[in-house]
């Protein structure tokens, strides 16, 4: 592995951060730049999964993700065709982590990204991520498992990056999608420059492990602070960044950065997304790369997301954001709705079920 120091490691998540600041001056919604949940939820609403019109737009980053992450496994001949390690429990914990992540509005790459703008539920939610891991840390001490993945063709590991190439390639097909008039999904940087943004990070995640759950899942279960260096790089990065443009805005209730300031649900939300992830092996992003380099469990747990967020918003379970009326200058709060709520204490007692039943085969 060329990237495998600390200093290393923090300039590979420095160069994401950079990346990421390019995406938030073309365009791109303020205070998210990059969300994997919110990416993806984005296209499955042009895909017409679901009809909520302020998030409908087929986002050229997470097919630049995956093809990225695929290129440079090709090439440094890291690719490797896997599969069978509990697939339909994958899938489930895929809904689960889009349903705490929308709960929240924001994946746990969006959640420091918020952090590094001054966005004080971020934190809240970055509790609620902490202990959700730790809480996955603890089932895996107790002998959680999904099982094996067993070698597999490897074409199957071909399907994903076909798909989202299929996908960004749909963008040029007048009326093929549906798109946001108004709202984050009609907010976005050139359609090539998000594909090329999402080349190079996909290949820097690739190459760097990044992944946000693992970081501090390796901290807590190991106290190895590898994997964190790279958060820390793309952190102080966006601090800066945020900073030096005057885009850093303190508080719990900022209008138009697309959260809400309902402590309870924000660390609730990032709880599920928490002890998912470490059930399923890592974090949104880390689940977009680890099938792009082969993994059709982890392509399973990446269709499960897909299905979840159109599950959210085709039966109101997403939060709203905090909003300033144009007209009246009044401040209308986010919000989580009540079967939003719901809905994250059913993932929450899913995941518990599957943490302390799903053991390792005894030898």
């Amino acid at each position: 592995m060329v990237l495998d120091t600390k200093w290393k490691l923090g300039i590979a998540g420095a160069a994401s951060g950079v990346l990421a600041c390019v995406l938030a001056l073309l365009g791109n919604p303020r205070n998210m730049a990059f969300c994997i949940a919110c990416f993806i939820r984005d296209t499955a609403g042009a895909l017409k999964f679901h009809s909520a019109a302020p998030v409908q737009y087929a986002r050229p980053e997470i097919a630049g993700l995956i093809l990225g992450a695929f290129i440079i496994a090709i090439a440094t001949k890291e690719y490797k065709a896997t599969a069978g390690s509990s697939p339909m429990i994958r899938f489930v914990l895929g809904m689960c982590i889009m349903i705490g992540a929308l709960a929240f509005l924001g994946c746990p790459l969006r959640m420091v990204i918020r952090m590094a703008a001054g966005d004080w539920n971020a934190y809240v939610a970055l509790a609620g991520f902490v202990c959700g891991i730790a809480t996955g840390v603890f089932a895996l001490k107790r002998g959680f498992s999904l099982g094996r993945a067993y070698v597999a063709h490897k074409a199957t590991g071909y399907v994903l990056p076909v798909i989202a190439l299929a996908i960004f390639l749909g963008l040029f097909i007048p009326g093929l999608y549906v798109f946001s008039e108004s709202g984050p999904g009609s907010m976005h940087a050139p359609i090539m420059v998000s594909l090329v943004v999402g080349l190079l990070v996909g290949a820097i995640a690739q190459k760097s492990r990044m992944c946000f759950a693992g970081s501090i899942r390796d901290v807590i279960l190991l106290k190895n602070f590898d994997l964190i260096s790279v958060i820390a790089g793309l952190f102080a990065v966006l601090l800066v960044f945020n900073i030096a443009t005057g885009r850093f805005t303190p508080g719990f209730t900022v209008p138009g950065t697309i959260s809400h300031p309902e402590h309870l649900w924000n660390f609730l939300g990032m709880y599920t997304v928490g002890i998912a992830a470490t059930l399923a092996g890592g974090c949104p992003l880390r689940q977009l790369i680890l099938a792009a380099q082969g993994s059709a469990d982890a392509g399973v747990t990446v269709l499960g997301m897909f299905v979840g967020s159109a599950l959210c918003h085709n039966f109101g379970l997403a939060a709203s954001g905090t909003a300033m009326n144009a007209e009246t200058q009044e401040l209308t709060l986010g919000a989580v709705p009540a079967n939003g709520k719901i809905a994250v204490i059913v993932c929450i007692v899913v995941c518990l079920i599957i943490a302390f039943t799903q053991k390792r085969e005894e030898v």
